[in-house]
């Protein structure tokens, strides 16, 4: 009952300091939804706004070039009555934010990372408590802003954190399914698929006697994510008036990336720029480098598949195109489950304050630059170097840390000695 106590006092606690913002300064919530560090084109509530009085009106909303998001989001909103809005939609967040919150909490009383079926760190009793792990996402200031903002990534977070969840509890079909809603919702949760399959297979085989058959476990999981996905579209084909459209306007979108609106990413800058002779060509190559490191992360740490998800989802957060800082937020809500590699860590205290550095200053660029007139384009953007590193730093940091602590497994005698690779 004691941990029940916390975890009410959590979410209590949690749920009052949002509502006070709510409701004690009711221009805030605009105010984030506005900034393009809260808000990208696929992820903007105001965007949301404008498809759903177009949608309200028997009007498609992708008609009028604004709205790029996934149509389902449009019957949900459509059902809170117009004088309700107000009211509803900060509940419904903060509900959200609570249901990642207690994923995240059960994910870490499960005790999976260091101890998986392939791999034990000698580590692995260090861990934070799950309500400590709950309250890092909680009270995280990007989740906080994320949430006040009503960024609809955090649908898209929810979705991932309950795949992951269900993947350790052996239900892999509810996982798929899961991812399934991330990625039609935005499509670089796509990318999470294969070492979600390598979890569910593991977790599958972890208390079986016998064994699974691999080939057939893929197939059925990947039928599952394929038909969930297909009935996705299926519904929205049929929520935009029987056409299609909406597909180039959603996913035709992330992949083509048609709007340039300035964000924390590092592909807005490089198009505006760019050569459309050049166009194509550069677009391949940037997602090829985005799609690269699935192979590599898990051969290299293949026996750490939840690992893999953990980092894919920081990469994924530095590199798309349309990123925002609850893609960071849910990267490090993650982190703490890897708590017992931190004494492996050597460069936390470059990339906190890296990261500090662009947090305090973003916000100062874009308005020299947007506002008063005394920058250009080139200051908001240098900034956004700094966020990259920033985040690059904190993720080769913790793959190495990982790495160091297999590679104590395999050799006992180098525990706590300096290496370095020559």
């Amino acid at each position: 009952m004691a941990l029940d106590r916390r975890k009410l006092l959590l979410f209590g606690a949690a749920s009052a300091i949002r509502l006070v913002l709510f409701a004690g300064f009711p221009s805030l919530p605009d105010f984030l939804t506005g900034r393009v560090e809260i808000s990208s084109p696929v992820t903007s509530f105001k965007r949301l706004q404008e498809g759903l009085f177009l949608y309200t009106h028997n009007v498609s909303p992708y008609d009028g070039g604004v709205f790029y998001q996934a149509p389902l989001l449009l019957p949900l909103f459509a059902l809170i009555p117009s004088a309700l809005l107000p009211i509803i939609t900060p509940l419904l967040y903060i509900s959200l934010d609570l249901l990642c919150a207690s994923t995240l909490m059960r994910i870490a009383e499960a005790a999976v990372t260091g101890n998986e079926r392939l791999f034990t760190s000698p580590r692995k009793d260090t861990k934070w408590d799950n309500v400590a792990v709950g309250a890092a996402y909680l009270f995280n200031p990007l989740t906080m802003a994320s949430c006040l903002g009503r960024s609809t990534s955090l649908f898209t977070n929810t979705a991932i954190l309950l795949a992951v969840s269900k993947a350790i509890e052996k239900k892999h079909l509810n996982s798929m399914i899961a991812l399934a809603l991330a990625s039609y919702l935005s499509l670089y949760p796509t990318l999470l698929l294969p070492p979600l399959l390598l979890l569910c297979l593991d977790q599958k085989q972890r208390d079986i006697k016998t064994a699974v058959s691999a080939p057939a476990f893929i197939a059925e999981s990947v039928s599952a994510f394929s038909g969930a996905v297909v009935a996705l579209l299926y519904m929205s084909y049929l929520v935009t008036g029987a056409s299609w459209e909406f597909l180039a306007s959603t996913y035709g979108n992330h992949l083509l990336v048609s709007d340039l609106t300035p964000n924390i990413g590092l592909w807005w800058y490089f198009f505006i720029e760019m050569f459309d002779s050049f166009r194509e060509f550069f677009l391949g190559v940037f997602w090829l480098h985005l799609t690269s490191y699935v192979g590599g992360l898990m051969i290299r740490t293949r026996r750490q598949p939840l690992f893999v998800i953990t980092a894919l989802v920081g990469i994924c957060a530095m590199f798309k195109p349309y990123p925002d800082v609850s893609d960071t937020a849910l990267y490090l809500s993650l982190l703490p489950l890897y708590c017992h590699v931190f004494p492996l860590m050597r460069y936390t205290f470059f990339a906190v304050a890296t990261l500090l550095y662009a947090v305090l200053l973003g916000p100062a660029f874009h308005y020299l630059w947007i506002y008063a007139g005394s920058g250009n384009a080139n200051f908001f953007y240098a900034i956004t170097l700094v966020w990259s590193l920033g985040m690059t730093v904190i993720i080769a940091d913790t793959i190495w840390a990982v790495l160091r602590d297999e590679w104590e497994v395999e050799r006992p005698e180098m525990k706590g000695k300096f290496i370095r690779q020559i």
